[in-house]
């Protein structure tokens, strides 16, 4: 089990307290892009051209958490 699948594993069983960092780790063992233009969110990108954007104040709420983990699981 790589770095990414064990975060991945810990997002599922606890969504609280992560950073935008540990997001873009999975993001790139999972083959999705991401983008942050001076704003205040980072947009994931997957190759399906779906889009996902999260804030990245810290902590992230707990929602934008599961709706990462379902956004790379599917």
């Amino acid at each position: 089990m790589g770095k990414a699948e064990k975060i991945l594993s810990k997002m599922q069983n606890n969504p609280r307290d992560w950073r935008i960092d540990s997001l873009k780790t999975v993001a790139r063992a999972n083959e999705i892009e991401w983008r942050q233009r001076g704003t205040s969110h980072v947009v994931f990108i997957r190759s399906d051209g779906q889009t996902l954007p999260v804030p990245a104040r810290r902590p992230i709420k707990p929602i934008y958490i599961k709706k990462f983990v379902e956004f790379v699981l599917e």
